[in-house]
C-alpha cells in the first residue's frame, strides 16, 4: 500500500521517552512516517502503543525527544515541533486529522449533531452544507444519508454502526492524515472484517484519488492478514521491527513470534 517513491515526511518521532510514576513505558523511540503511508503500530499489553499515539497528537507531552509533523500549510516538507506549537496552532494541525478512538467518543445527541459539530465551529459551514457533508462522509462508510438516519440517535446504533458514524465523522473535515486506535474492538468477526475494508476505502481522499497517512494501533492479525501495512511493533519501550507484514509475519525473532502467536487472545482480551 506504501509508494514505493520516497513521498515527504508527514511524521516524524525522535528519541521519545515517557515515564508514569517512575515506570519507563517509551525508552527512545524513534520513527519516520512519509505522507500516504498506512502503518499499524502493534506490540503486547502496556507497551506504549497508545501512549505513543497521544504523544504523536499532541495530547501528551515527552519527558524526552520530540514529535514532529509536516506543517499543513506548506507544501515544501516543513516540519513542526509540536511542543513549541500553542493552542492555537495546534488545533490549526487537528483541523487536518481524523482521529478514531477506541470507544468512538460520539456523544449523547443525533447522527447529525455528531457529524455537523465540527463542520460548524470549525469549518462555519451553513446547515445545507452540513447536511450535504454528512450525507457524502456516511455514504463513504456504507451508511445511508436519509433524514430519518441523519435525526436518529446514536445511543440506539450497533457497535459497528457507531464505528462508522466515528469514521463519517473523522472524514467529515476532509483530513490528510487518519488515526485509528483499536478499531475493531469489541466487534463481532463480521463487522470487523467490514471495518478493515473500510479503513483501506478510507485511506484514500475520495476528493482528489490521493492515499491519506493511516496509523491504526492494534492488536488486531485479521486486519494485518487483510490490509498487509507496513507494522511498527514496540517492544520494552522502542521499536522492535518496522517493515512489511510479510516480513513480520514470517520473522522467527524470539519477540516478534510469541506476540505475533498470542495477537487473537490479546485481541479477544481487549475486547472484554
Amino acid at each position: 500500500m506504501n509508494d514505493p517513491a520516497t513521498p515527504p515526511l508527514e511524521i516524524r518521532i525522535e528519541g521519545l521517552t515517557k515515564a508514569f510514576d517512575g515506570h519507563q513505558v517509551l525508552r527512545g523511540v524513534d520513527l519516520d512516517i512519509h505522507a500516504g503511508a498506512f502503518v499499524a503500530v502493534v506490540g503486547g499489553s502496556g507497551c506504549g502503543k497508545s501512549v505513543l499515539l497521544n504523544h504523536v497528537l499532541g495530547l501528551m507531552q515527552p519527558d524526552g525527544g520530540r514529535v514532529l509533523v509536516a506543517d499543513p500549510e506548506r507544501s515544501d516538507g516543513t516540519l513542526l515541533d509540536l511542543a513549541a506549537l500553542d493552542a492555537d496552532r495546534m488545533a490549526d494541525i487537528h483541523v487536518h486529522w481524523g482521529v478514531v478512538f477506541q470507544r468512538n467518543a460520539l456523544f449523547s445527541g443525533t447522527v447529525l449533531d455528531n457529524i455537523g459539530l465540527w463542520l460548524d465551529e470549525i469549518g462555519h459551514l451553513g446547515e445545507g452544507d452540513i447536511e450535504a457533508t454528512a450525507r457524502r462522509v456516511l455514504a463513504a462508510v456504507g451508511l445511508p444519508g436519509t433524514p430519518d438516519f441523519l435525526a436518529g440517535r446514536v445511543e440506539a446504533l450497533s457497535g459497528g454502526m457507531a464505528k462508522r458514524i466515528a469514521i463519517a465523522r473523522a472524514l467529515a473535515m476532509e483530513p490528510r492524515c487518519m488515526f485509528f486506535d483499536e478499531p475493531t474492538t469489541g466487534l463481532d468477526p463480521v463487522t470487523a472484517s467490514q471495518i478493515q475494508d473500510l479503513l483501506l476505502s478510507t485511506h484514500v481522499d475520495d476528493r482528489d484519488g490521493r492515499a491519506r497517512t493511516t496509523v491504526v494501533v492494534t492488536h488486531d492479525k485479521d486486519l494485518l492478514y487483510r490490509l498487509r501495512p507496513r507494522v511498527v511493533m514496540l517492544h520494552d519501550g522502542r521499536v522492535s521491527f518496522d517493515g512489511p507484514f510479510e516480513d513480520f509475519e514470517s520473522s522467527d525473532s524470539p519477540i516478534i513470534r510469541p506476540y505475533f502467536d498470542l495477537m487473537p487472545a490479546l485481541h479477544q482480551r481487549a475486547d472484554a
